[in-house]
């Protein structure tokens, strides 16, 4: 295989070998929010050969300030078609493929069906992000999640590890107590901060766990600089994954 002369320093630090497995490699990131758009674009930067984008969303003006693709008139528009444009235009040899669908266990077949190699979670509500997790578990679907980044500035505290090792986040504290209950302690590779956020740590629907579809959720304030560092830090364990067949932490 010819490799594009824009992926000589991927090559460079990964080597041969890890960048055409990356080419092969079939990657799911589910939720295009702050997190979930970096993410994506660094993987495509990266080489990764499919990129599956879902997401139930349409980009709102107030997410303007932590998403690096969009612009004005991109409000409206839903946030999968808007992040594949992007890639197609910039990484034109990754193949995207969208699904504008909520994330459910009653969506996640067809979703996730056949199986990617990998998934990153980047959903930021409560019950889909541990439906997912329950589901990739079950399913023995390599996953890589994403814990709360809202209302976080430092990137000293970020942290990688496993789920149970996880400290100072209310999110991870909940999915922790949900997944538990299920028999479910361990094996969730996770990007987390122990710095403390207060309420604007909470995702949207902490009080319950039902499905809520299409409804207008609280807003949590937050900067582009934590989530873009969650979604880099999620894509380079990724592409550590791919490269040596482990959960790299």
């Amino acid at each position: 295989m010819q490799i594009q002369r824009r992926f000589d320093r991927v090559v460079d630090f990964f080597g041969r070998d890890s960048f055409l497995a990356f080419r092969r490699a079939n990657v799911a990131v589910i939720g295009l929010g702050g997190v979930g758009c970096h993410a994506a674009a660094a993987l495509a930067r990266s080489g990764i050969g499919i990129l599956r984008l879902v997401d139930f969303d349409k980009l709102t003006e107030t997410s303007l300030n932590r998403n690096p693709m969009a612009g004005l008139r991109d409000c409206g528009s839903y946030k999968v078609d808007i992040v594949a444009d992007q890639i197609r235009r910039t990484c034109p040899d990754t193949r995207v493929e969208t699904i504008t669908e909520f994330f459910h266990l009653d969506t996640a077949d067809s979703i996730l069906k056949p199986f990617p190699d990998v998934v990153i979670d980047a959903i930021d509500s409560l019950n889909p992000k541990a439906a997912l997790l329950e589901y990739c578990v079950e399913e023995t679907i390599p996953v890589f999640s994403s814990m709360g980044a809202s209302g976080r500035r430092d990137p000293s505290h970020l942290r990688r590890d496993d789920i149970s090792q996880t400290r100072c986040c209310p999110l991870a504290k909940q999915l922790r107590k949900y997944l538990r209950k299920r028999g479910i302690t361990s094996g969730i590779p996770c990007v987390y901060s122990t710095e403390s956020a207060g309420d604007s740590s909470f995702p949207p629907d902490m009080n319950d766990l039902i499905i809520q579809r299409g409804r207008v959720r609280n807003r949590i304030s937050s900067l582009m600089i934590m989530p873009g560092i969650f979604g880099y830090a999620l894509a380079g364990m990724v592409l550590d994954h791919l490269a040596t067949g482990k959960e790299e932490l």
